[in-house]
C-alpha cells in the first residue's frame, strides 16, 4: 500500500513558534551579559591628588660629580672628600633604588686613580649607571 504526502505538508507542520521563543531568549540573554560586562569595566572613582607625586616614566636626575686636576671631589658646587661622596652616593642609591645615575666629569689633566676611586664607590652604594663625560672633538 503506498502511502500519499502532499507536497506542502511537511514544512507546514513544523513548529516555528518555539524556535521564535528560543531565538528572542538567547539575544536577551546575550543583551543583558555583555551590559553586565561594560559595567564591571568602568567604575566611576575618585583618585586622590598628590601635590609632590611624579610620574614613574621619569628618570631620577643624574648626580654630577667634577673631579679637578688635584682629585678634589666637587659635587652640587661644594668640595667633598672620598667618604663624603661615598655617603652622597648612598644616600642617592637609597632615595633611588636601582635608578640612580651619576655622571663623572673630570679634567683631562686628573689622574686616573681618583676617577677609578669615584667608580669604585659608585659600585659600593650599588649604583651600577656612571658614566664619565668628555667633550666632542
Amino acid at each position: 500500500m503506498a502511502v500519499k504526502i502532499k507536497n506542502g505538508m511537511v514544512a507546514y507542520q513544523l513548529p516555528v513558534t518555539p524556535m521564535v521563543d528560543l531565538v528572542f531568549n538567547l539575544l536577551l540573554f546575550y543583551i543583558v551579559a555583555s551590559t553586565f560586562a561594560e559595567e564591571e569595566r568602568e567604575l566611576k572613582l575618585t583618585l586622590p591628588e598628590a601635590s609632590e607625586a611624579q610620574p614613574l616614566i621619569t628618570k631620577p636626575r643624574e648626580m654630577l660629580v667634577n673631579i679637578d686636576p688635584d682629585g678634589r671631589y666637587v659635587v652640587s658646587g661644594k668640595a667633598v672628600g672620598l667618604s663624603e661622596l661615598q655617603r652622597l652616593l648612598y644616600a642617592a642609591s637609597a632615595s633611588n633604588p636601582g635608578r640612580a645615575s651619576v655622571i663623572f666629569r673630570a679634567d683631562e689633566r686628573c689622574h686616573w686613580k681618583y676617577v677609578v676611586a669615584a667608580m669604585n664607590a659608585c659600585t659600593k652604594a650599588r649604583i651600577a649607571d656612571y658614566r664619565v663625560m668628555t667633550r666632542e672633538q
